[in-house]
């Protein structure tokens, strides 16, 4: 494979400080706050896969922002998750190249959903410079969406049960261990801060449109999927 100079070009460009910073000063300052809290039309726009953000290992967190701008940004990144709506949302999908993201599970699902995807309520949390290792040789294989993939679903086999190592906004390191959906989650939102996509770890023949999916394979499992479309 031949090397592309604008694509190398631009990477490293995405890859600077002050890239990262101006693209924080961007969102900050695009993101309507009142005083009532954030009004959703203010909100950022979540960049969709092809955006060079999302390809590149984001930086670390190492105090690049004030912490008034770290919490405000936070906020708003946990608002643009509620209101895309997602479980989770990292800072590459707004085109911040920092090992930052925020999660969140507080979605009413099905018993039968629930019990077959082991999918307990997650608590809101950040992570900052965030590393998972997998507990056990259990995996899981369920379909998956992202909000930079909007309208495209497919099935993503993962680890059943991670450790995960990362500090909270506060800058406290942290380890805490994750089994189930909420496994999912942390794997799927950090693996963004790494320039990894949820497609890239997918089985492609399971890629469904959202309507697909709806119509032939919105079941707890994916054993209808996987005899249907053949993988």
């Amino acid at each position: 494979m031949v090397n592309n100079p604008l694509e190398d070009s631009i990477m490293r460009h995405v890859l600077t400080e002050e890239y990262l910073r101006e693209s924080i000063a961007a969102v900050l300052e695009s993101a309507g706050l009142e005083s009532a809290g954030l009004e959703s039309a203010g909100l950022p726009e979540i960049v969709q896969a092809g955006h060079p953000a999302l390809r590149a290992r984001a930086l670390p967190f190492t105090g690049q922002v004030s912490d008034t701008d770290l919490a405000r940004l936070i906020e708003i990144m946990r608002a643009t998750m509620h209101a895309a709506p997602g479980v989770g949302l990292a800072a590459p999908q707004l085109g911040i190249p920092l090992q930052l993201a925020v999660i969140e599970d507080m979605f009413e699902v099905s018993a039968e959903n629930a019990t077959a995807r082991q999918r307990e309520p997650l608590e809101p949390f950040t992570l900052i410079n965030p590393r998972y290792t997998p507990l056990g040789t259990e995996l899981a294989a369920h379909y998956e969406g992202c909000l930079s993939m909007t309208g495209w679903q497919a099935v993503v086999e993962r680890p059943s049960a991670v450790e995960l190592k990362y500090d909270d906004e506060h800058g406290t390191a942290q380890t805490r261990q994750f089994s189930g959906w909420q496994a999912r989650i942390v794997q799927h939102e950090s693996d963004h801060l790494f320039g990894t996509l949820y497609i890239d770890k997918a089985h492609t023949r399971s890629l469904a449109s959202n309507a697909q999916y709806s119509q032939h394979w919105a079941n707890p499992d994916i054993l209808a999927a996987r005899e249907g479309l053949g993988f």
